[in-house]
């Protein structure tokens, strides 16, 4: 058997990022870009002003003070949309709101706050004052968002091969660019196979059990930015296998990903059909949950066939499929949430590298610990919904007391 290390850089190997495609602004988030960005625009566009007030000028009002107020002229009211038509002189004030331009000569805004126009602007009043009193000093650039302070023309402000967050995608509209260029969903081929097995719409009946694996690893695929196409349950026939084998190879996948048959039962004749019809790189890896995990490719399609366990096919998920895609949509360097936790019981393992369902708590002190959450049965899948974490134990650890330090990916 190969270790966890071993069989994912064997694995990693066979992926490279799809084609890219142009997609429209509003339909980028979760995308990963296939080239840099650089802004064309200063950001903000123009100085302008951070509150509701006064543009001033601040010397001029530098010994303002509540008790002595600094009384000058309103020449020019600017609404935000607008754009100043006057330069402020000395003595010379414009009222100015949230988002205006700052008008030339001006240097800093008084808040409306510390004016005596403030009760009129609770009230709405619209129209501006021909004198107001400042109430307090301020300094240059007080309340001032100045031409190009977040971002300059010509900065690059994404680079390539960057996953775009919501927040990414609200900066690239304040750029102007409507669409952006991506690399393309990938798109995964999932199989479930198993006599066993009905979709989850049909009653049960003695023997049978509900298909799962279909539904979680569908939820997986697009949580990590894949397009899922399910095409059903396979019976335990070989004939039936290389039939929707060799569907989904046609069918334009960049990856094949099954769940079952690939273990060492009488009737598992995945494993065959690919050895068969295509290649197989390896099929058991040294972990618990997901021993019998295959890789390999059919009809030159990479295929992963994972465990037919539901909590088995989870881990083997998280461990092999989900770097796989995140290779393929684009991104250079996969990381996970990953921290260190201390266990607060006795944990035995049987010498594979393991993945525990657990739950993380943090301590008063930033530490963090963690517990099992109950039997660690590959068929449990109850315990992985309520874990928040998979405690990873090392190959060749049999027993850790409590006490002892692990590593944890953070599952939410």
């Amino acid at each position: 058997m190969l270790n966890v290390s071993e069989a994912l850089e064997k694995l990693l190997n066979a992926f490279s990022p799809v084609e890219v495609e142009e997609v429209p602004l509003h339909k980028a988030v979760g995308r990963v870009l296939s080239a840099s960005i650089a802004s064309q625009l200063d950001l903000p566009l123009f100085s302008n002003s951070s509150m509701d007030g006064f543009a001033v000028i601040a010397e001029d009002v530098e010994n303002a003070h509540p008790d002595k107020p600094v009384s000058l002229s309103v020449v020019e009211d600017i609404p935000a949309g607008s754009f100043p038509s006057k330069k402020l002189d000395r003595a010379q004030t414009a009222r100015i709101m949230t988002g205006a331009p700052l008008p030339e000569g001006a240097d800093a805004i008084v808040p409306v706050e510390d004016t005596d126009q403030f009760a009129r602007y609770l009230h709405s009043e619209t129209e501006f004052p021909t004198k107001v009193n400042i109430n307090k000093n301020v300094q240059p650039g007080d309340y001032v968002r100045f031409k190009g302070e977040d971002v300059s023309n010509g900065d690059v402000v994404f680079e390539a091969n960057t996953k775009l967050r919501p927040q990414d995608i609200g900066l690239l509209a304040m750029l102007g660019i409507a669409n952006v260029s991506v690399f393309r969903r990938p798109r995964i081929v999932i199989l479930s196979t198993g006599d066993e097995l009905v979709p989850v719409e049909i009653p049960l009946q003695p023997g049978k059990i509900h298909d799962s694996n279909a539904y979680t690893l569908s939820a997986l695929i697009a949580r990590d930015g894949g397009d899922a196409i399910y095409l059903g349950i396979v019976p335990d026939k070989e004939e039936s296998v290389r039939e929707i084998l060799e569907t989904a190879a046609e069918s334009r996948a960049d990856l094949i990903l099954s769940s079952a048959g690939v273990s060492v039962g009488a009737f598992d004749f995945v494993r065959t059909v690919v050895q068969q019809d295509g290649k197989l790189d390896f099929w058991r890896v040294n972990m618990r949950p997901g021993k019998p995990l295959a890789f390999g490719n059919f009809h030159n399609v990479p295929f992963i066939g994972l465990p037919g366990n539901p909590v088995s096919a989870f881990v083997g998920y998280e461990v092999f499929v989900r770097p796989a895609i995140s290779r393929l949509a684009g991104l250079k360097n996969f990381t996970r949430n990953q921290i260190r936790a201390t266990i607060r019981h006795e944990i035995h393992s049987d010498g594979r590298e393991s993945f525990l369902r657990a739950v993380l708590e943090k301590q008063e002190d930033g530490s963090w610990s963690a517990r099992l959450t109950g039997h660690q049965g590959s068929g449990n899948l109850l315990s992985l919904v309520q874990a928040n974490a998979l405690l990873i134990i090392p190959s060749g650890v049999k027993s850790l007391p409590s006490g002892s330090d692990v590593d944890a990916w953070l599952l939410n």
